[in-house]
């Protein structure tokens, strides 16, 4: 059977980078987003590299939607990035942070990925688990985001823990501040520079238990960035 890699929140940002990236090493992609509508410009960037690709629709602030995902994936997937992340709102006046905006944050940043990499790990033998993170710190005004990033890093180091001597690769990978969508117009870094460092997990057993900072890769050959990957802590 062939394999797949695994993209969540692939239609731009992060995402749309690791897919490309992944598209010109010659890997076949199950990519989701919340519209299929919102996948056209990934597609017409990965069709010259001639892989195969499927495309799913998935609202990740709903169990019922990615249980129902999950069930349609019928391909042999032995690369996981659990990319997909959103953050709502900043309170100035963070000890009266709005409770509606907790549940969604949570639900995409710490518990989607969790019950997808259960979903995969239960059919892997060896493979590789990438959940991205991020840097954020001291930031109160931004509980709900930082808080669900934090609790997707234990989930995600309790499981590289309990599979250190499997022929599983589980790591978290930080892109670092970046203009997206998400990280807004005044962050410092492009988001072409998370490559190579953000796909470095999917490519070498050195990467497992680690949290790999794109930024410390930025500017690196592919083949430089896994030589530093070998001593990186």
């Amino acid at each position: 059977m062939e394999k797949y890699c695994f993209i969540s929140g692939a239609s731009r940002g992060v995402g749309y980078e690791i897919a490309k990236f992944m598209a010109s090493k010659g890997y076949n992609l199950v990519l989701q987003a919340r519209t299929i509508d919102n996948l056209n410009n990934i597609v017409e960037e990965i069709k010259k590299y001639n892989v195969k690709y499927i495309l799913r629709s998935c609202n990740l602030e709903d169990i019922d939607s990615i249980n129902c995902m999950l069930k349609t994936i019928n391909v042999d997937v032995d690369i996981v990035f659990n990319n997909a992340g959103i953050q709502i709102g900043y309170a100035k006046d963070f000890l009266n942070a709005d409770y509606n905006t907790f549940m969604p944050q949570f639900m995409v940043n710490t518990i989607a990925p969790t019950f997808i990499t259960y979903h995969f790990l239960k059919k892997m033998k060896e493979g590789y688990i990438i959940n991205v993170t991020s840097g954020i710190n001291h930031e109160p005004e931004q509980p709900a985001y930082s808080g669900s990033k934090a609790a997707l890093d234990k989930i995600t180091n309790d499981l590289a823990f309990r599979y250190k001597d499997s022929g599983i690769t589980i790591s978290l990978a930080d892109p670092g501040w970046c203009r997206t969508d998400l990280g807004g117009k005044n962050a410092p870094n492009d988001v072409k520079s998370v490559i190579p460092g953000i796909v470095l997990g999917a490519f070498s057993k050195d990467a497992h238990g680690k949290t790999i900072h794109a930024q410390d890769f930025a500017n690196l050959t592919f083949e430089d960035a896994l030589k530093k990957l070998k001593g990186y802590q």
